[in-house]
């Protein structure tokens, strides 16, 4: 799971598109604060990028940019808030929320956090580091994430089972490395900043059972309609 926590299967979920095109709406409208056009507006672009790769609705983000860019006359408030905490049996957790009622938030939190241990500011962070994360496949047979990485200026890399390299970056290097992957052999899937475990904790540590009761309280946070990304430290 690494630096971002991903739901097994989460793709036969009847509703896990609808809620993948809600987060990304989100980012979107955040992004065209900025500026309406993907061109000019780097995080932009990125998040563009994704939502067309997951086959986003082409009106769904038109709309989402608009409002975003303040084009429709509605005004877009959503507020940026970190909880920190413990998943059961002590897997730490970041979850990073986008949402229009902090008060609503705080106290979800606080409800699905009964299953672990919410945390406060700091108290899971100092074991995370701040990172740029940009997914990518190869785009030609051959092509070598080692070399690419270094090339395009990555600091690190991760390759999974499906084939997906996960490239870490310096937060600020983000965009200049996620344009420059394409000329070594690799398709960008998705790109963002996000947090990736120092220690993370190893599902072998854990019984079948526990690691069951992580997933679960995983995939609770991960279905909250305010919650955006979750960091968990565990491997894999």
């Amino acid at each position: 799971m690494g630096a971002q926590w991903k739901a097994k299967h989460k793709d036969l979920a009847a509703n896990a598109k609808g809620r993948l095109f809600g987060k990304l709406a989100k980012d979107i409208m955040i992004a065209a604060r900025h500026g309406a056009d993907p061109a000019s507006n780097a995080r932009l672009r990125l998040v563009v990028e994704q939502a067309r790769k997951v086959s986003m609705p082409k009106d769904t983000l038109e709309r989402a940019i608009k409002k975003g860019a303040g084009l429709t006359g509605e005004a877009v408030h959503f507020e940026h808030a970190m909880y920190e905490g413990f998943a059961p049996h002590r897997v730490p957790v970041m979850v990073e929320c986008l949402t229009d009622n902090v008060n609503r938030a705080a106290s979800d939190m606080r409800v699905l956090f009964r299953k672990g241990q919410l945390g406060t500011s700091g108290s899971v962070s100092w074991d995370f580091d701040h990172v740029g994360l940009i997914e990518a496949e190869p785009a030609v047979a051959g092509s070598d994430p080692e070399m690419a990485a270094i090339e395009a200026g990555a600091q690190d890399f991760d390759t999974a089972e499906d084939g997906v390299t996960t490239f870490l970056t310096d937060p600020a290097d983000l965009d200049l490395v996620g344009r420059a992957l394409p000329a070594q052999g690799f398709t960008v899937l998705s790109a963002k900043l996000g947090y990736k475990p120092k220690n993370p904790v190893d599902p072998a540590s854990l019984s079948a059972e526990q690691l069951d009761e992580v997933e679960a309280f995983l995939a609770a946070l991960d279905a909250n309609e305010d919650v955006q990304n979750v960091f968990a430290g565990l491997q894999g």
